[in-house]
């Protein structure tokens, strides 16, 4: 099940899915409600059983499923939200959601690559889904949630890595760097991302 940040949609795995042949594939909707019991008690009906592949907003979602102990096969989360891990990591989304709405948090997280085409959605919405990523604290792996690996792209800003390494370091979360990718890797490098994510899965 692949799971999508917030001032995204689905979409924004058609590149990587075609590269998935051989898995049965979903890439749900989430209802965007702002609140993280709700939406991560949504993706838990979806998601039981299945390995989940989170981006951006959909790996913070990821790290809620796996301390709660969702049962799952496994997780491969690329650069989530950390909390006090590291309290920096999300100023510049906030700062540019401040001065541009959606359009400016989406492009302050996902380069250029993004376009409005690829959500429909509000600033109200944002923001809720924005305070919901900014409020949420990491925890420890649940046994029931199978293998989880954190993954980084070297080409990200400095702090996503030392998020990965905080959630390495506090919870012992396997991490693991993509050497060519940035934040948005399921559409700017959907190849290497594919090929991890057969890697991990086998």
């Amino acid at each position: 099940m692949l799971v999508h940040g917030t001032a995204t949609a689905p979409v924004v795995w058609d590149r990587l899915r075609p590269l998935l042949d051989g898995y049965d594939v979903s890439a749900p909707e989430r209802p965007r409600t702002g609140d993280l019991k709700a939406e991560s008690a949504w993706l838990a009906n979806h998601a039981s059983g299945a390995w989940v592949v989170g981006m951006s907003g959909g790996a913070t979602l990821g790290l809620e499923l796996v301390r709660n102990g969702t049962p799952l096969a496994g997780a491969i989360l690329h650069e989530p939200a950390v909390g006090s891990l590291v309290t920096d990591l999300l100023t510049p989304v906030t700062e540019a959601f401040a001065t541009d709405g959606t359009p400016g948090l989406a492009r302050a997280l996902y380069g250029s690559s993004w376009h409005p085409d690829m959500v429909e959605t509000s600033d109200d919405t944002t923001a809720g889904e924005l305070a919901m990523f900014r409020g949420f604290e990491p925890g420890p792996v649940s046994p029931a949630s199978g293998r989880v690996l954190i993954t980084y792209g070297a080409a990200s800003p400095e702090p996503r890595h030392r998020a990965a390494r905080a959630l390495a370091e506090r919870f012992g979360y396997a991490i693991r760097a993509l050497p060519e990718a940035s934040h948005f890797v399921a559409w700017d490098d959907p190849t290497a991302f594919a090929a991890l994510i057969r890697d991990v899965i086998g």
